[in-house]
């Protein structure tokens, strides 16, 4: 499905979206792997405040996991990548606004970055800079999980505690993926 870029060759953006237990970090970890056995240089970032797995890793529900950097904010990505040829950022959401034009900045040059993320937070609305880098990306893939309640296939983060914050870090215990007819029960 991509091609795998060079420096000489001209950078871009892929996103990678959906909702929790989707599969978002999976996917990026393989693509990153990919890069890797290309023979790319590879450096992977993802926001401080994911510490549910790993402080040193990007790690998937599935237990997969690659090394990563720990950043306060978008600007130091900028400020740690180095010269690489493929740059990964997970947990997008948790990011800044400032992540698109860092993103941008990258691709501009001749970086490939792939950003993966969920796209709606809990009650359904646009989370984070995802939205503007889905405007902004060559490549978008949205990942689906599948619905607790009936099997089909989910695109929503149903939150299971009344905790109204934006930012609720869980697993399993605090969220479930819901199908769109099974979440509009579930919030009614």
């Amino acid at each position: 499905m991509f091609i795998e870029t060079s420096k000489s060759q001209k950078g871009w953006i892929e996103v990678i979206v959906g909702s929790m237990f989707s599969g978002k970090t999976e996917e990026l970890i393989r693509r990153l792997n990919r890069a890797k056995i290309a023979k790319q240089t590879v450096e992977i970032f993802k926001p401080g405040i994911d510490v549910r797995y790993s402080e040193e890793e990007v790690v998937s529900h599935d237990s997969n996991a690659i090394r990563s950097t720990s950043v306060e904010n978008s600007a130091n990505i900028l400020l740690l990548s180095g010269s690489v040829d493929v740059i990964g950022i997970d947990e997008a959401q948790f990011f800044d606004k400032g992540l698109v034009a860092v993103c941008n900045q990258l691709a501009n040059d001749g970086v490939r970055v792939i950003v993966a993320g969920l796209d709606m937070d809990f009650s359904g609305k646009p989370f984070g800079p995802i939205p503007d880098l889905l405007a902004t990306a060559e490549y978008v893939t949205k990942v689906h999980a599948i619905c607790m309640r009936c099997g089909a296939l989910a695109n929503y983060s149903y939150r299971l505690s009344e905790n109204k914050d934006t930012v609720l870090l869980g697993e399993k215990d605090r969220y479930e993926p819901l199908c769109r007819s099974c979440y509009l029960k579930a919030t009614k």
